[in-house]
């Protein structure tokens, strides 16, 4: 039983509770926590896709003030978080652009905005904590995500680089690249000369290169790496980037402004145990339109493809953690997506792989209640450039993952995700967060892990994962690196709708001395305070203590 080979993956659970869409989830570790609902914040709740949209969230402890990009609207939210239990509006900055990303240093405010076309240079904006604007430099095409280094002294920003299309008379390809902006006292003084460029040079190394997709029409290496999301060391020498689409991700030498190499992710074999999946919304037998919970075993290879990365250290050692989301390009020009059903599959290469029925009919491979409405990339598995498909490849691995510092796998939460929204949520199974919407992306993505913040609560170190289609948090305790343990999943669907933003904020920088989880749902455009808590109250001198020691993770 599903329940059974969680319990035995994640220790004894005590508890288990679910409270109309509200789960909660109790291990019985003595270092246990769970994560409580105190305050919310609405940026204006609609379906109108023009409405308000809250994504990324920042906060200052200074001021205790929280800055929230409000992305249809492109203005910054600044909102009073000195009671958390009611977050409240104080100011709104218009930015003249739209904004992607925010982040905050020691009373500087950042925001990422992409240019007049996303394909032109975009900028950065400085702003006090009062939202008074202070400066504006330039930086690359479509800037995804920016982070400041720990030490203050750098501000790194992730440049996609997207094209508009492709094979159009006007298409525009950027090339992806990181800026990196040396951050003085007074930031007023900054200018172009303070901000430095690395760029994707075709003799940068490549490990594992056989799984580093390069495969925009056209694109040159420069122009078809797209950076997404970004990390640095604690000793701010180094930043780790992902590279989504290209399922990989590049090692930064800050100081050099140069990449050190390319790492390719490699693909995950949902053939192997504990890599099922759910592979059709359609497979309800006799019916054309329904989907049920149907975890299993196929002949198939995920794309990590992480969107979000963060760092933190372990027995001396620097480990990253990724949300491995996956994501297709799709273009005019140039659409990399294909249903299983639509392509024409080897049936001696599958047959190997336990499945010599390729075909449409009732057991083949490729009829709905199996593997044909599967949405898989067709610039991959076509091994000898004949008609037919030897193996398929899925867009992300459903899953979050720890690596070390050269990139190499320690640990893959294998089909845990899908497995504990099964059991704790199995009306919003691979939903886009309601009963309405029940299996309808199990054919593409699943539970969709998106948004990763870590933190430090007690000693332990925690990874929140936030699942952007089905919704909730999962929580893991990550201090272990090679064995995290599962430790509380909180879901306050469909209140919040599409987590994108995490943000966790120390305890003692927290406005209310309680460590604190801000996210950002950008569908339900909300953001939400979650309390961190103690679920066992017999060790609360070590819950009290200071968490910030040598080991602490990185702020992202």
């Amino acid at each position: 039983m599903v329940i059974e080979r969680l319990l035995m993956g994640v220790g004894l659970l005590s508890l288990f509770s679910i409270i109309g869409t509200s789960v909660t989830v109790e291990a019985s570790d003595s270092r246990s926590i769970a994560l409580k609902q105190i305050g919310r914040y609405s940026a204006g709740v609609s379906t109108n896709p023009d409405a308000p949209r809250a994504e990324i969230s920042a906060f200052d402890a200074g001021s205790k003030r929280l800055f929230s990009i409000n992305l249809n609207l492109r203005q910054l939210d600044i909102l009073d978080l000195s009671a958390p239990e009611t977050p409240v509006l104080v100011q709104t900055v218009p930015l003249g652009g739209k904004p992607n990303s925010v982040a905050v240093r020691r009373g500087v405010v950042a925001v990422a905005l992409e240019g007049t076309q996303k394909t032109d240079p975009g900028s950065v904006k400085f702003f006090n904590t009062s939202g008074m604007f202070l400066n504006q430099l330039s930086v690359g095409a479509l800037p995804d995500m920016l982070t400041f280094s720990p030490n203050g002294r750098w501000l790194l920003v992730a440049n996609e680089g997207e094209p508009n299309s492709y094979n159009q008379v006007d298409s525009v390809d950027p090339e992806g690249s990181v800026s990196i902006i040396e951050i003085r006292e007074d930031v007023t003084s900054l200018t172009q000369l303070d901000v430095r460029t690395a760029g994707f040079d075709p003799a940068i190394p490549q490990e594992n290169a056989s799984s580093i997709r390069v495969f925009g029409p056209n694109a040159t290496l420069a122009k078809d790496l797209e950076p997404e999301y970004i990390t640095v060391s604690k000793d701010s020498r180094t930043a780790w980037v992902t590279l989504q689409e290209n399922n990989a991700i590049a090692v930064l030498d800050i100081r050099s402004a140069t990449f050190t190499k390319i790492v390719g992710l490699g693909f995950k074999d949902h053939l192997q145990p504990n890599n099922q999946l759910d592979a059709s919304d359609r497979d309800v037998p006799g019916s054309s339109n329904s989907g049920i919970i149907n975890i299993r075993n196929w002949p198939v290879l995920g794309m990590y493809q992480p969107d979000s990365i963060a760092s933190y250290r372990a027995k001396g050692k620097t480990y990253l953690v990724m949300a491995n989301e996956g994501d297709a390009r799709d273009y005019a020009g140039f659409s990399e997506e294909a249903r299983v059903g639509s392509l024409a599959l080897d049936p001696a290469s599958f047959a190997v792989q336990g499945y010599p029925d390729v075909t449409t009919g009732t057991s083949g491979l490729r009829n709905n209640d199996h593997l044909g409405r599967l949405t898989v990339t067709h610039t991959l598995g076509n091994t000898d450039g004949d008609a037919e498909f030897e193996k398929l490849y899925v867009f992300g691995a459903r899953s979050f993952s720890i690596r070390n510092a050269d990139g190499g796998l320690v640990y893959d939460s294998g089909d845990e995700l899908e497995q504990l929204t099964a059991t704790l949520t199995p009306t919003t199974f691979n939903s886009n967060g309601a009963t309405d919407t029940f299996d309808t992306r199990s054919d593409n993505k699943g539970p969709e892990p998106e948004g990763l913040a870590l933190g430090k609560v007690a000693g332990q170190t925690y990874a929140f994962i936030g699942l952007e289609r089905t919704g909730g948090i999962m929580v893991y305790d990550i201090s272990n690196p090679q064995s995290p343990e599962f430790v509380t999943y909180a879901n306050t669907t469909p209140t919040d709708l599409s987590p994108e933003g995490l943000l966790f904020i120390k305890k003692k920088d927290s406005p209310n001395g309680k460590p604190l989880l801000v996210v950002s749902p950008e569908v339900s455009n909300t953001v939400t305070i979650f309390e961190i808590e103690r679920t066992k109250q017999d060790d609360q001198e070590e819950y009290d203590k200071d968490d910030n020691n040598e080991e602490d993770n990185d702020e992202q």
